[in-house]
């Protein structure tokens, strides 16, 4: 049915209530019928009882008993309905019948004993009832009895018109107005929709107008708001990517391009050349490093399709981690301090365990400062398994850690330009994180240190295993 929204509503309101009316009017229309036909029934029946007191046996005929009093009764009353009697013998034939029949004789059907049935006399509809006269046990003929109904008939036609009539008029007006009423519940749809097509990529301020009553509609609006809100976030969050991540693959690419050109202006000794070939190199795999973490996020955000990770003791991910950095650690002469609980019902995802313990040992590495400690703890914290790594470095300014999650971000960048790094690693740590419902937490202060407490869920999701572990 190809109707708008708002006939639709209209039609179903309608459809519905046409029902329910035609239920309702039927049964009044049936129940005003059937008690119309029991009061003339209960009228005839009455009647036929009372007169069958005044019929006598004559020989083998049955009569009246004074008739003659019974006609002159006649002449004397005003009669709203008449009743009509005649006497059949038991053979069906006609005996006697009251003088207001005249020419007119009533139907005698054997079939119809004791029944209320319609019949007709003289083109009159009428209400008859045909009951056995018994004497000594024994039936010697039948009294009818009749009335007319054609008023009663009258009563049910004009009930059933008005019915009907106010059934399609009560119809035609509930659509309209069904109409008018659906056409302002979904006018917040209609600002819905209007906002939408105004709504465009450069354009994801406007939001849909919110309706008084704090219903469906209400909902739907503060929902789609709130589906605006993350959209725009998303997209200002893709720009700025973009933007960090063309500006730090741009810097190498200047750097590179700076260092051949002046390579070649004249001509360089050998050791000239090997050092700055080095050098060049060095920013090679800066932005190989770069690119792979780039990728890696990338990844993590398009990732939906989840693979069994198998799960393994924390305490040898742990261990595994720095045997990864071990070269890193004795350039530093940096001193780890374990104290892990060994057990086999501490285990954790490998795949995506292992890229933030990595990361997090990468990052308490790099920023400790030369012979300083990183204690490494691992132990149960209620339902949860935690592995708590506590550098003594340069630390996070307080103002920074809400940002540390964020891509490229890196606290006091200018002051520690000495120190590599791509702001990705913590970006990597939490999007990991957030697939296995594991909880990161960062206590930073300047000067003193960070410690990174890691909360991995006992019931961990599963994970991708087809991508590459990277370093931050």
């Amino acid at each position: 049915m190809n109707l708008s929204f708002k006939n639709r509503i209209a039609f179903y309101y309608m459809l519905a209530t046409a029902i329910i009316m035609a239920v309702v009017f039927s049964t009044i229309f049936f129940i005003v019928k059937g008690t119309v036909i029991l009061n003339l029934d209960n009228d005839l029946s009455y009647e036929a009882e009372k007169h069958t007191k005044e019929v006598g046996m004559i020989g083998d005929s049955i009569q009246f008993v004074n008739k003659a009093e019974w006609e002159e009764r006649e002449h004397r009353e005003v009669q709203v309905n008449p009743v009509f009697i005649q006497l059949n013998d038991k053979k069906g034939k006609l005996m006697d019948k009251s003088p207001n029949l005249k020419g007119g004789d009533l139907p005698f059907k054997q079939s119809e004993l004791g029944i209320h049935f319609d019949a007709e006399i003289n083109n009159t509809s009428i209400r008859q009832v045909q009951l056995p006269i018994e004497q000594n046990g024994k039936v010697e003929g039948y009294i009818l009895a009749a009335m007319s109904s054609e008023s009663s008939l009258s009563v049910i036609l004009q009930l059933r018109n008005v019915l009907l009539i106010s059934y399609f008029i009560v119809l035609i007006g509930l659509y309209f107005f069904s109409r008018f009423l659906a056409g302002r519940s979904i006018k917040p749809v209609q600002e819905m929709t209007s906002t939408i097509t105004r709504i465009t990529r450069n354009n994801l301020k406007e939001r849909v107008s919110l309706p008084q009553n704090q219903d469906e509609i209400y909902n739907l609006s503060a929902n789609f708001n709130a589906l605006l809100e993350r959209i725009e976030n998303a997209l200002e969050r893709e720009k700025q990517f973009t933007s960090d991540a063309s500006h730090e693959l741009r810097t190498p690419l200047s750097t590179l391009r700076g260092t051949l050109e002046v390579l070649i202006r004249k001509p360089r000794s050998q050791e000239e050349y090997h050092e700055k070939i080095q050098f060049s190199l060095k920013e090679i795999n800066r932005m190989a490093a770069t690119l792979e973490q780039l990728l890696m996020l990338a990844r993590l955000e398009k990732s939906t399709n989840e693979k069994n990770d198998a799960l393994i003791d924390l305490s040898q991910l742990a261990n595994e981690s720095i045997s990864r950095f071990n070269t890193q650690i004795k350039e530093k002469k940096i001193s780890i301090k374990s104290e892990m609980e060994a057990s086999h019902s501490l285990l954790v995802p490998h795949y995506y365990g292992s890229i933030i313990i990595d990361n997090i040992v990468s990052n308490a590495i790099k920023y400790s400062h030369q012979e300083a400690e990183i204690t490494i703890t691992i132990a149960r914290a209620d339902d949860k398994i935690a592995c708590t790594i506590k550098d003594e470095g340069i630390g996070i300014r307080e103002e920074d850690l809400n940002n540390i999650y964020e891509s490229f971000f890196r606290s006091d960048a200018l002051v520690h330009k000495h120190i590599e790094g791509t702001g990705l690693g913590l970006s990597i740590a939490k999007k990991c994180a957030d697939a296995i419902d594991a909880e990161l937490k960062i206590d930073s202060k300047v000067g003193h240190g960070t410690i990174v407490t890691i909360l991995f869920s006992t019931a961990t999701k599963s994970a991708p295993a087809n991508l590459n572990i990277s370093e931050s």
